[in-house]
């Protein structure tokens, strides 16, 4: 009888450390699940566009970003509104006006809209570089996505190629394809001879274009994030 009892006592035990076992792995799993969810929204944060400057070359001059005429207070980041639902739309449905409708965020129905101004508020004349970079992207989204960039009221759209063509869009012009860069830049652009004084206005717009062939029902629940980024270059005299 006593050998019995302390074999149920042993079995009651080893039942007792399982449970406990058990219990901690679901509560380290929980953990763990609630960390990576917190990480993939900062990372993700529903789409949103950024766009800053150098913070090294900029600390030499006066190049600066900002988004209204009555704060050119130049600052380093710049955040559009993200857009948390994007459908498909034509390009033919952005307003005619949606480069100089307003300064800031100017969001409308599926599709992102920003607008900001670069100057030259040092005393040399520079050249400048803007980049945006496709930081990561879900379920091939970007296959149809279009980049608008206004400057001073003219416009490019940049696009992906065409998956079956391998050939830009029809009216883009097609995204970079830098292998070599371990950052995908996209979009890559100079402005020469910007003198003291001088104002560009950008306007940048972002959808998904409804008649690109790659616009197909495998990217809907997609996910795009993207940054755009200035850098000064200084003349040598």
């Amino acid at each position: 009888m006593a050998r019995e009892v302390v074999v149920k006592a042993d079995q009651v035990k080893k039942r007792k450390r399982r449970s406990r076992i058990i219990k901690l792995s679901l509560l380290f799993l929980l953990l763990l699940l609630t960390v990576l969810y917190i990480i993939l929204r900062v990372i993700y944060n529903e789409g949103r566009f950024t766009i800053t400057l150098d913070s090294n070359d900029t600390l030499k001059s006066g190049l600066a970003i900002f988004e209204s005429l009555n704060n050119s207070q130049g600052k380093r980041k710049l955040e559009a509104t993200p857009v948390k639902f994007m459908d498909n739309i034509s390009y033919k449905w952005l307003p005619e006006n949606i480069d100089t409708e307003a300064d800031g965020p100017h969001n409308g129905k599926n599709y992102i809209a920003y607008s900001f101004y670069v100057e030259n508020q040092g005393e040399e004349v520079l050249n400048y570089w803007y980049e945006v970079y496709i930081d990561d992207v879900i379920k091939n989204v970007d296959e149809a996505v279009r980049i608008r960039i206004y400057r001073n009221g003219e416009y490019v759209t940049y696009a992906k190629k065409n998956s079956l063509a391998n050939e830009p869009e029809e009216g883009t012009v097609a995204f970079r394809e830098d292998v070599k860069s371990k950052e995908r830049i996209v979009i890559l652009e100079q402005v020469k001879d910007f003198k003291p004084d001088d104002l560009d206005r950008f306007t940048i717009v972002i959808w998904l274009e409804g008649d690109d062939p790659d616009c197909v029902d495998a990217i809907i629940g997609g996910e795009l994030k993207m940054h755009m980024k200035f850098t000064e270059e200084h003349i040598e005299n």
